[in-house]
């Protein structure tokens, strides 16, 4: 009867230990971080085809996105899709391409991620103004990279931004933070 107890007393320790890992690792996915692979070359040469990322999940929980973080957002037509781009525009901001350059407010965006002059500005090609909680995001890799040009995309909106990408851990020899300048 003792040796019983001792068993049942044992197995319940067990099944409270498991328990709290899953309640554990439930929390850190949903609430602080996630993995997560690159598919495709929109990102590149920041980000390459086979990366893995962990996803930071909690920063944007205390402050705003910033121009030129890298974030993560589900694919709004496809389950379990997520696209990582670029923010160029914040709310409020006016947005437009022109001849390959893109204007923020009116003024040409100083910036060096596209690999080549981008060839089309898509729905950009107007002048868009960015609402209160809306975003502009572009890969990388412009001309290769369906974007907020896309109208398939648009511009975001705060409340899809799933979190912004923190830190390459796959391969081995790009392994590090993600730098976001």
């Amino acid at each position: 009867m003792k040796e019983e107890r001792s068993i049942l007393r044992e197995l319940g320790s067990w099944l409270l230990y498991i328990l709290f890992v899953l309640v554990f690792s439930y929390l850190i996915i949903t609430y602080v971080g996630q993995r997560t692979c690159v598919e495709g070359h929109s990102m590149e040469t920041t980000l390459y085809d086979r990366d893995n990322l962990i996803v930071d999940k909690i920063s944007y929980r205390f402050r705003e996105p910033k121009r030129y973080e890298i974030i993560v957002f589900p694919y709004q037509y496809k389950e379990n899709t997520f696209y990582i781009k670029r923010i160029v525009g914040l709310p409020g901001e006016t947005v437009q391409v022109i001849d390959g350059l893109i204007y923020i407010n009116g003024v040409s965006l100083d910036e060096n991620y596209g690999n080549e002059p981008m060839q089309q500005a898509g729905i950009a090609e107007s002048q868009i103004l960015l609402g209160e909680d809306e975003y502009f995001v572009l890969g990388d890799n412009r001309n290769h990279s369906q974007d907020s040009r896309d109208p398939g995309v648009g511009v975001l909106h705060r409340e899809d931004i799933l979190g912004r990408a923190w830190v390459r851990i796959w391969p081995l020899d790009r392994i590090g933070a993600i730098r976001h300048e």
